[in-house]
This record gives structure tokens, C-alpha cells and sequence, in this order.
């Protein structure tokens, strides 16, 4: 048992990883420049632009980085900048658009993309198999149809739900009850919006049990704040009002991407006790226990919780205060995210200091690691419970108990590439009981070599064509044509392509996006919903 804790440091630009997990995360910081080339080659040749989302492999990561630099229709993001990183592509003249991430990134790349007008643009996943999600095959489950059920039998209701789910399940989800797309960055935002602009409403978020508990959480942490801070969130809600919403508020129990259990309770023991010194983020889908120590944070300005995005302007924004003082200080961030972030966040902290020239600031990034969430070439049997951090300037290394963190071998396993550690267990199918998106068996499909076998075959002759259809997102043409409740309002799916309304709980969430409201439409369609639920 025990938990393990990983590092990588920055220090004027400089990396110096120390452990094996942190060797693994760094290996791929200063890509082959020869495979970056040839990357950029590929695909400014055939006009093709990439988005992948932040939780690729760190060797993925650090060539599409450093490509980006050559060829400008390359991005790495959240899931909600991907579709809209694609239209842009779309606008820039990319003929084609690769998506590294799971079938559901792709699948909404191509509904936004036809609905701003771009059917031309082709988009291809990474592999002809399907690339699943149990998150997202956890919404489109009996489980999940009865809750929207019950959501539907409700005065007033308006589904939240995650981003990571399929056209499917936001086509289904919507004939059912009013809907809007979510993602972690903008979650707290769409929860207490709609109770700004439908006070009597009752919110029914899914299917990501961990994040509808952490809202859960901070919904009620708010309820006990004073008036300013509440509004400092959000203007039109003061206690009074969140402490009001809070039985109105709902989340689906059965709905855990259980590659976040990562986070343990041991981890979280060892962060407690080894870095209260330390800055704490965690992402809304991490669990409880690691959620409650960065709001713990956060309440003292040590910390914060939110999305990928937020986590990483965070630490920018530290960084950068730190470098605009005069003296010299050594910075500690612990990632309650996934092991994805990792690489995005190293290469930000590096391009700061690298900037202002200063020697005299440090910055040390710990990553927290359940042993059992490791494969090593030698596989291990136990290990001590440890600490392990990796910082700048030749920094030691060292546990908390003053041992090595040894791992006693039993057996070897093969690991790709030559590396000896990988995030994530050595067996299971799917997602597996401790690990994160980025040791994915799914997310691992999305290759450096599948994204060179998909160039290669675009634009080609009769034969290449014919084996890209495999690659392509499943369109969804089907319709829904007994969909939704018996006088449903205006937003009712029925008569529609499940690709057309999946796409409408996204574009009600672009709409908020921009005008910082609900359009008038969704909040006639609650009131319109609820009028048919009384009546039945």
C-alpha cells in the first residue's frame, strides 16, 4: 500500500526531473527535432490541422508543441476549445482536421464544424476501432435515461451536462429536458446563471458523479460566505440565495470515470502533511478528498479548483507574480489533475522564466502518484510509503520516511518506447481502477505513428479513401422521431438528426459563452417544459 508523489521542476528554463515517473514525464519536453519536421511536413503539405486534447502522452504532447511552432493549425486544449479550434482551422484553409482524443471529441468536432458551415472539411480519429469513454458510456445507461426521466417530471428543470458525453446522449438527454453543455471551466458558472434566470429551477447535472459531489461541495461552502465573495462569483447570488438553491441542486451517483482514483486517500495524506507549504489545485473530476484539501486552499489563496484551463493560468499567474517581485523565491505546486496536464503546464512555467532572464526563481511541480497507479519495467509487489519530489537546481531527492521508495521486481513488463515507469496499471481493459485519462488504454490509441498512418492516407488514391472511412466520427443521421415528452416546448428534438440535436445543448452553451446569459430561448424552453410536466 502507500502512496507515492512525483515531481518536475523548472528553474530558468531549466528541467531537472528527479524519479522515474518524473523521467518518464520529461523524456519527451525536447522532442527529436527531425520527427517534429516531419510532422510539420505531413501536414502543412495536405492542410491539415490537429486538435488533441490535454491529456495525450507526454511524447505526443512534446512533438505537437514543438510542430506548433512551424505549423499554426495545431492545438492542444480542453474539450471545449477543440471544436472551436477546428472551425477556426476550417477558416484558415485546412482541408482536414485530426482529432487525438476519444470518439466523443471527435464526434462533436463534426457537428460544430457542419453547423458553422464547413461539411467539407473532413475529420479523422486515430483509429479505425472505437476509442471509448466510460464516463461517457456511463450516460447513455438506464441508470442515466431514469434520472433525466425524473428530471422531465420536474417543475422547472434544466439538465447540465458534461461535455465529455456523446451526441447521443445530449440528442437523447434534450428530447427529454431542457439541456445545456457544461464543461469544468464553466460548470459553477452555468449552475448558478440558471438559477439567476430561473430562480425557481432545479438543476440536474451529469453524469460525472465526482464533479456533481465537488459542486456539490462548493456549492455549500458558498452558502456559508460572505455576500461579497458569493458575488465576487457571481453578482446576482448572495449566501441567502445559494443556501436556497441547494435542494434544487441535483447529480447523478453513478456516473464516476473511475481513472480518477488516482487521487486516494493516501495521497492525499502525504500532501496534507508534506506540502502545506505548497500551492494545491484540483480539477472538478478528481475525488473528495483531494477537491476538499485544494478548497481548503483556495480559502487561505493557496489554491484553486476548476477546469485544465484554470489550473494552468493559476500556476501562470503565481509565476508570474513571483518574477515580478524583487527577490528570489522557490514555488511549490501540487496537480490534483490529470498526469496529461503535465507537460503543458512544464512547458508554460519554462517559456516564463526562460522570458525574464531571472535565476533566482524556482518553481517546483509535484505530482502526486498512488504506487498502484505505476506500471515499472519490473513490476511492483510493494513499496514504502513515500514522497518523492524533484525540483530545481539539483535539489535532492528524497522520502519521507528517509528510504529509497525501492520496488521489489517479480516480473518484467514491456513498456513502449524504452521508458522504465508509465502512468497507470499494467492490465485491464478500458479504464482502469487507478490511473488517469492520460494511461488511457483509449486515449492511448492516439499515436504519433496513427497520426502519421492517417496523413499519409489523406489525399490519396481509391484504396487510401476507402480505409479512412473507418476513421471518420460516426455521424448520427438517425432521427428522433418519438423523442421527447408529449407537448414538449420549443426546444424538443424530435423530427431532428440526433447529430443536429446533440449539437443544440452545445450551441446553447456557445450562447452563454458570449453574452454571459442564457438565451431566451432555453429559458423559455424550462418554463415551456415545465408547463407540460404539470400537466401530465
Amino acid at each position: 500500500g502507500g502512496a507515492a508523489a512525483a515531481a518536475a521542476a523548472a528553474a530558468s528554463g531549466g528541467l531537472t526531473p528527479q524519479g522515474a515517473f518524473a523521467e518518464a514525464q520529461a523524456a519527451y519536453l525536447e522532442p527529436n527535432m527531425a520527427e517534429v519536421l516531419a510532422l510539420v511536413h505531413a501536414l502543412s503539405t495536405k492542410k491539415i490541422g490537429v486538435v488533441a486534447h490535454f491529456y495525450m502522452d507526454p511524447q505526443v504532447q512534446g512533438v505537437l508543441s514543438s510542430a506548433a511552432e512551424h505549423w499554426p493549425h495545431i492545438a492542444i486544449s480542453d474539450s471545449l476549445v477543440m471544436a472551436d479550434a477546428a472551425v477556426k482551422m476550417a477558416k484558415g484553409g485546412c482541408r482536414a482536421v485530426c482529432v487525438l482524443g476519444v470518439d466523443f471529441m471527435s464526434e462533436n468536432v463534426r457537428a460544430i464544424l457542419d453547423e458553422a458551415g464547413h461539411t467539407d472539411v473532413q475529420v479523422y480519429r486515430m483509429s479505425p476501432l472505437s476509442i471509448g469513454c466510460s464516463l461517457s458510456e456511463a450516460a447513455e445507461s438506464e441508470d442515466y435515461i431514469r434520472y433525466l426521466t425524473e428530471a422531465s417530471r420536474t417543475p422547472n428543470s434544466l439538465h447540465v451536462v458534461y461535455i465529455n458525453t456523446s451526441l447521443y446522449t445530449k440528442a437523447i438527454a434534450d428530447s427529454l429536458v431542457p439541456t445545456i453543455t457544461c464543461t469544468s471551466s464553466n460548470v459553477v458558472q452555468t449552475t448558478l446563471q440558471a438559477f439567476a434566470q430561473v430562480p425557481e429551477a432545479t438543476v440536474w447535472y451529469g453524469p460525472d458523479t465526482y464533479m456533481g459531489a465537488n459542486l456539490a461541495q462548493l456549492l455549500q461552502w458558498l452558502a456559508q460566505m460572505p455576500d461579497e465573495e458569493v458575488q465576487a462569483l457571481h453578482p446576482a447570488h448572495t449566501a441567502a440565495s445559494i443556501r436556497a438553491l441547494l435542494p434544487r441542486f441535483k447529480y447523478f451517483d453513478n456516473g464516476s470515470c473511475i481513472v480518477h482514483h488516482i487521487f486516494g486517500g493516501e495521497v492525499c495524506e502525504i500532501v496534507r502533511e508534506a506540502y502545506s507549504d505548497a500551492y494545491l489545485t484540483a480539477h472538478f473530476e478528481v475525488p473528495g478528498e483531494m477537491f476538499t484539501l485544494a478548497m481548503e486552499a483556495k480559502g487561505r489563496g493557496m489554491g484553486v479548483v476548476g477546469s485544465t484551463s484554470n489550473i494552468l493560468d493559476f500556476i501562470a499567474l503565481k509565476v508570474s507574480d513571483a518574477l515580478a517581485r524583487p527577490h528570489g523565491e522557490r514555488l511549490k505546486f501540487v496537480l490534483g489533475t490529470e498526469s496529461g496536464m503535465i507537460t503543458s503546464i512544464v512547458r508554460k512555467v519554462q517559456s516564463l522564466l526562460r522570458a525574464s532572464g531571472r535565476r533566482d526563481v524556482d518553481v517546483e511541480i509535484v505530482f502526486p502518484v498512488n504506487p498502484s497507479a505505476i506500471t515499472t519495467a519490473q513490476q511492483q509487489t510493494s513499496s514504502r510509503s513515500s514522497s518523492r519530489s524533484e525540483s530545481s537546481n539539483g535539489a535532492s531527492s528524497s522520502n519521507s520516511d528517509g528510504s529509497d521508495g525501492s520496488i521489489h521486481a517479480v516480473g518484467g513488463v514491456e513498456l513502449p518506447t524504452g521508458l522504465s515507469v508509465l502512468p497507470g496499471p499494467a492490465m485491464g481493459e478500458g479504464c482502469s481502477l487507478e490511473g488517469g485519462c492520460a494511461s488511457c488504454p483509449y486515449m492511448r490509441m492516439n499515436t504519433l505513428a496513427a497520426l502519421h498512418t492517417v496523413c499519409g492516407m489523406v489525399e490519396g488514391g481509391p484504396e487510401a479513401q476507402a480505409a479512412l472511412e473507418a476513421y471518420k466520427p460516426k455521424l448520427y443521421e438517425q432521427r428522433l422521431v418519438e423523442a421527447g415528452p408529449a407537448g414538449a416546448g420549443e426546444g424538443s428534438a424530435q423530427g431532428r438528426s440526433i447529430a443536429q440535436a446533440g449539437c443544440t445543448s452545445i450551441l446553447h452553451m456557445q450562447d452563454f459563452q458570449k453574452g454571459k446569459r442564457f438565451s431566451d430561448k432555453l429559458v423559455a424552453d424550462i418554463k415551456a417544459r415545465n408547463a407540460a410536466a404539470v400537466q401530465r
